[in-house]
Parts: C-alpha cells; structure tokens; sequence
C-alpha cells in the first residue's frame, strides 16, 4: 500500500488531526496484518530518530518532528513493523529523503528522512536491501527503495 501521511503544518495547527489519524492509520494495518503480511510505502512526514534528520535540535517543535508524531512512529514499530531502512542501516547518518526548496538545502544536504517502506515482522527475513536514492533529482523529495524476496 502507499501512503501520504498528513503534515501537522506550520505552528502545529493539524497536529491533533494527526493523531486521530496516526490511530485510525495503524488500526487500519493491523486489520490488514491480520489476513496477510503488509507493505506500505510513502511519505510518513516524520523523521523517527535524531538521526533522521539534519538539525534535530532547532526541529524539536516543529511539524514531522514532534514528539507526538515520533511516538506515533514508535506504536508503528512496536505493533511489529519494520523500518525496513534503519533494519539495514541503524546507524547511517547524513542520508536523508526529503529537502526543503528553501535555503540551498539539498545542496548542503540539510534534509529529514521522511520517505519509508515499512513491512510486516513476517516479512523480515526476505528483505534484501532498502536504498534511499538521494542521487536522483526532480522534486523535493527522492525515491526510496525495497528490495524483497517475494518468491
């Protein structure tokens, strides 16, 4: 499935929305975990971990980096999905999925991870590899890959 997770936008004037929909969202895959193993890819506008993003710091309050939305990502993980990125690559630093227009960011590599394919525990040992192809230009954000054994 994809996935476009709704911005808390500026001055976090949707965040509650988000979280109705962060709930009725995993509720959603759970169901769906209950009859098959699941995919979902998209933009989850949240940068999980400090890692994740450029400037943890001065993001602390703002949209995609709250502590709202990352505990949110958290219940993902902990209702038995995978990050299938980080499973690969749990310390990569500097790789990043989406860059602001403004301020020369992807040039400086200023950028938040916020681009995911997270899979089913059951699917876990038929992951290959998980890319972030930040070499590919066109929009603000890059794609991501999954490379998995369906056979």
């Amino acid at each position: 499935m994809t996935v476009y997770t709704p911005n808390s936008q500026s001055e976090l004037a949707r965040l509650e929305y988000r979280m109705s929909w962060e709930e009725a969202f995993l509720a959603y895959l759970c169901g769906l975990e209950e009859k098959k193993p699941v995919i979902f890819c998209g933009d989850l506008n949240v940068a999980h971990k400090e890692i994740d993003l450029k400037n943890p710091k001065t993001n602390r309050k703002n949209a995609g980096f709250t502590n709202e939305e990352r505990g949110k990502f958290d219940k993902v993980i902990e209702a038995g999905f995978i990050d299938t990125f980080r499973h690969f690559y749990p310390e990569q630093e500097q790789i990043y999925s989406w860059w602001s227009y403004r301020f020369s960011a992807r040039k400086n590599n200023s950028g938040w991870r916020i681009d995911y394919f997270c899979v089913s525990k059951e699917l876990g040992s038929r992951l290959q590899d998980a890319k972030i192809h930040t070499e590919i230009m066109g929009s603000d954000h890059c794609p991501v890959e999954l490379d998995i054994d369906l056979a």
